[in-house]
């Protein structure tokens, strides 16, 4: 059957007034609408609905069975609807996101905690994970979104940068680059590098900016975990090439951090599955983790050393 929701509204309304001008009044519509909706749900369904006088519309005895029904079924349309549209607008619930470890450690607390603050009725879950066990996270739904260093190729995904920062050079106080305002990058040609794996989104990007910048160097150390990278070099074992969002320095050390020229930078991007809608709680921390790395970006100062 090829009948209409507001067929059966008018419908009722007329069930309810008992008079084709007042149901209409009660729903907007003119005298002869509301007639010739009524004909055409008649000529549907193939049974008369309604007996017309002069005086007053009364309803068979069809059509007071099915006014019954058709009411009890369009309050609880009515009821689903209005359901539907708290859980629309509603911001509570759980958030799950992942972050790769260096955007766990430094910039996640201060989101977690902002979001705690605006939204006591949401609770966030962190899944701490190497870059491209986040990636693949987002990609099965297990998670709402997550924050990646830009991922190159995620075509799959909906990207957004929200925080673009300098990798940096990191050495000893005894190093000769201790003593530079700014390191060339051409400089490090030749040198001992601890850098962190391929697990990391950093990685290809300072391997990239190396062979842009014609460099060569020799890697004796590739270290899982972003804070490795301070006692390795503090120890003597290699420079390293690590991104702003990895400071502070550990306090009282021998490391000393210094800048690049060119300025070389890396995007931090908040990534969730393309053309899937994120929940009200979802897309609230969303807009909390734009608003502390816009924050982050604004603070952020002249590297120690």
């Amino acid at each position: 059957m090829n009948y209409s929701l507001k067929q059966l509204k008018v419908f009722v309304a007329i069930a309810h007034h008992r008079s084709f001008s007042r149901a209409g009044e009660a729903i907007g519509l003119t005298q002869s609408a509301v007639s010739h909706s009524v004909k055409e749900l008649e000529a549907e369904i193939g049974v008369r609905l309604l007996d017309r006088t002069t005086r007053e519309v009364l309803l068979t005895d069809a059509g007071q069975r099915l006014a019954n029904r058709v009411e009890r079924l369009l309050d609880d349309l009515q009821a689903s609807l209005l359901d539907a549209r708290s859980f629309g607008v509603q911001r509570s619930g759980t958030v799950r996101v992942a972050s790769s470890q260096t955007i766990s450690a430094h910039l996640m607390p201060q989101c977690i905690a902002a979001g705690e603050r605006q939204y006591p009725e949401i609770r966030i879950l962190l899944r701490d994970q190497a870059q491209q066990s986040v990636l693949h996270s987002v990609r099965n739904a297990e998670v709402d979104f997550g924050i990646v260093v830009d991922p190159l190729q995620a075509v799959d995904l909906q990207c957004e940068p929200i925080l673009h920062e300098p990798f940096l050079l990191l050495c000893r106080d005894d190093h000769p680059f201790a003593d530079l305002t700014s390191v060339p990058w051409t400089a490090l040609n030749g040198c001992r590098l601890v850098l962190q794996d391929y697990a990391s989104g950093s990685r290809p990007l300072i391997d990239s900016a190396l062979r842009q910048q014609g460099i060569g160097v020799e890697v004796v150390q590739e270290i899982g975990h972003p804070a490795t990278l301070f006692p390795m070099v503090a120890a003597g074992i290699g420079i390293s090439i690590f991104p702003a969002l990895a400071l502070p320095l550990p306090e009282g050390g021998r490391l000393r951090v210094k800048r690049m020229e060119p300025e070389i930078n890396r995007a931090l991007m908040l990534v969730r599955r393309k053309n899937r809608s994120l929940s009200p709680a979802a897309d609230a921390i969303w807009q909390v983790v734009h608003q502390q790395a816009a924050l982050l970006q604004q603070l952020r100062g002249e590297p120690a050393g």
